[in-house]
This record gives C-alpha cells, structure tokens and sequence, in this order.
C-alpha cells in the first residue's frame, strides 16, 4: 500500500526545514550590520552556528524518515522526463542540506573557534585552524547556500505550476492538514 500524502512528522520537518535555512540565510546576510568586533556579529554567528547544528539535526530526522517511510507516488500524468527532474532536485535539496552544516563545522573549526549549541554544550576543533582553507571553505558554503535557494526557488515554482495549472495533489501532499489516504496498489 502507498500513501497520497506525506506523514504528520514528514510535513512539520519540511516546513521547519525551511523556515530553518530561510532564517540561517538571514542570520548569514545580518553579519554585514556589524562592525569587525562588534558583540553583535559575535551573536549573529553564535545563532547561526547554533540554528546550523539544529539543521544537521533536522535534516537527519528527514532522511530517516524519507528511508522509513518513503514518499507518495508522483502522478501518474507525469512525463519520465519530469520524474527525473523531480527525483534530480529532491535529491539535490537533500544533498545540500547535509552539506551545509557539514561545511559550515569545518569552516568553524578551520577558523579555530569551537562548535557551541545555544551555548549547552561546545565540540572544540579537532584539527589546527587554517584560515586560508577556511576562507575556500567559506566560498564553497555560501555557494551551497545559494544554490539551496536557487533549488527551492525551483522546488516551490514546480510545486505552484502542480497545483495551479496542472492541478494536481502534489502540492497538498506536503501542507499541513491534508490528510493521508491509502492508495490500493
């Protein structure tokens, strides 16, 4: 049997996912309100380090459960060619979003600070710092960064079109209160 709809869970972390990289986004564009030494550049990444982490988190959450329980079926007046091109942008979304915290741990540690949750708890580096390699590092996280935007923006687009002009269930499958239905198979 397959669903129509993604679980409760699936839905919340999608939608706290995204609120999540949006916010880490903006924390990242906040640095520039503050001069070098500032305490409140010191905050802007001591949240984004800590909101990061809580991403890592998420974003393993979602993979379990994406291999525990799966995904509804694509519609089956989808084209093979569109199939793939939703298969290549989820996976792709998934693939950011494990390498961004990733990136973003080595770049903290490269530059010879410690990894600190909310302040609960701190993982010092387990390496030398670096700062040339933490400045390529840096390059290649926000490139990730924009790159995650860029595939959303695509991800939300397609997910409009279904809904708007093809008018389809793939956009409800993922909103809160649609409701799952068993689908015979």
């Amino acid at each position: 049997m397959a669903t129509s709809s993604y679980s409760p869970m699936q839905k919340t972390l999608h939608w706290l996912t995204f609120l999540l990289i949006i916010g880490l986004y903006g924390l990242a564009l906040a640095e520039d309100l503050f001069e070098r030494g500032d305490p409140g550049r010191a905050m802007v990444w001591w949240l984004h380090i800590s909101f990061g982490l809580m991403l890592a988190v998420m974003v393993a959450a979602r993979l379990g459960l994406r291999l525990t329980r799966g995904a509804p079926d694509l519609p089956a007046s989808m084209a093979g060619h569109e199939r793939a091109l939703a298969h290549l942008t989820h996976i792709g979304l998934y693939g950011l979003m494990i390498a961004l915290p990733l990136l973003g741990i080595v770049l903290t540690w490269l530059r010879g600070d410690t990894l600190t949750f909310f302040g609960l708890f701190t993982i010092p580096a387990p390496f030398a710092p670096d700062r040339a390699l933490g400045r390529t590092v840096k390059e290649i996280h926000e490139l990730a960064a924009n790159l995650i935007l860029a595939l959303a923006a695509l991800h939300t687009a397609a997910a409009l079109w279904h809904h708007h002009v093809r008018r389809d269930d793939v956009l409800k499958r993922m909103m809160p209160g649609s409701r799952a239905e068993v689908v015979e198979g």
